[in-house]
């Protein structure tokens, strides 16, 4: 296809563990790149994409969204202008629900080996928005991780819930004929490739956890308390920075109701004196507002960037990272150095990349 349509730029969206095949190819046929998050999955697949960086003088963009919402870019304006004086740790626990939590048990997401788990799949967004945060490169990862609530944990399960006998009393059942598009998408389509999108969120091939804690040393010394919990009943997150000279709070419950306010809050305390309540409007587009913002960064010409959030492979790399780490801390048991992983060594100032 990049032979016969001679594109300018190849867009990635595969599943997560084939991504750097065709990065990869992509720069071998003389584009660059633009990859969905995360980059890629595993170490050996990181630093593949880096030598293929290196070897082709192409270059890989990676699209964290995440960075683009204003009320995360707020966040980070608040931390360079020194509210907090010096950052010396974070406290950042995400939630996702039984609806959205759920999904990522229903389709392949559920097989590290496709997904790279919910460490790489989804925390990687978590990650890389504390890279981005913290300014400083990921050194060292401790972590916890279990499969305490779907999966094997439940006395019925069947192959998907169209054919389940048990619709009636499992709370996750979930009819995919409703939707008009998914029934093209997906129903029309599982006798080419047998893929369920309506999959049974405890079948027994589930390998991902569902809940996850870890801390990371920063190489300029701040440190890190991340949770991840798949099964809440409210989908967001609550994260504060804690600096020399006060802190900053927040609180975003994602799948809410309507309400009377149109603003996210974030709550600035400084040592020795009064709170300070600061609303910054909701975004318009997906993910918080910053899809829109994205898309116009990547596709507009002359797009400036005073926020650093455009990412590169360097910043795919340490975002991926962070999860594979984990993943391998709870295999061994074992704190996990991220310089043992790739030929990227983690810098105490984070290394900008504009990728054009």
């Amino acid at each position: 296809m990049m032979k016969e349509t001679k594109p300018d730029l190849l867009i990635v969206t595969t599943v997560d563990s084939t991504h750097d095949d065709f990065i990869v190819r992509g720069m071998e046929l003389g584009v660059n790149v633009v990859t969905e998050k995360p980059m890629t999955t595993g170490e050996k697949k990181v630093q593949r994409i880096l030598d293929s960086e290196k070897r082709t003088g192409k270059n890989c963009r990676v699209t964290f969204n995440y960075r683009y919402s204003p009320h995360r870019a707020k966040m980070w304006e608040l931390l360079r202008a020194g509210e907090i004086g010096e950052l010396t740790s974070v406290d950042f626990h995400w939630y996702l629900d039984t609806s959205h939590g759920a999904d990522y048990f229903r389709r392949w997401h559920r097989l590290t080996e496709k997904s790279g788990s919910l460490w790489v799949h989804k925390a990687s967004h978590h990650f890389d928005l504390l890279n981005w945060w913290i300014d400083s490169d990921p050194e060292t990862v401790f972590a916890f991780g279990a499969l305490d609530f779907y999966g094997k944990n439940s006395k019925f399960r069947a192959e998907n819930c169209r054919t389940c006998p048990h619709t009636k009393e499992c709370k996750f059942y979930w009819d995919v004929t409703r939707n008009p598009t998914y029934q093209k998408l997906y129903i029309e389509n599982e006798k080419y490739d047998g893929y369920l999108r309506d999959g049974c969120v405890f079948k027994n091939d589930v390998n991902i956890f569902d809940k996850m804690a870890a801390t990371i040393q920063y190489k300029n010394g701040v440190q890190v308390s991340y949770s991840l919990t798949a099964y809440s009943p409210y989908e967001g997150y609550r994260i504060a920075f804690n600096g020399s000279n006060g802190r900053i709070d927040a609180w975003i419950q994602e799948s809410r109701p309507l309400q009377d306010v149109d603003y996210d809050e974030i709550v600035l305390f400084k040592n020795f004196s009064k709170r300070q309540y600061i609303h910054v409007p909701f975004g318009i587009s997906g993910h918080g507002g910053g899809d829109d913002l994205l898309r116009d960064q990547i596709f507009l010409p002359d797009i400036p960037d005073p926020l650093q959030q455009c990412a590169g492979t360097r910043d795919g790399a340490f975002a991926c990272l962070v999860g594979i780490a984990a993943r391998n801390s709870i295999a061994s048991g074992q704190p996990v150095k991220i310089a043992d992983l790739t030929s990227i060594k983690p810098q105490e100032k984070k290394i900008y990349q504009r990728v054009l």
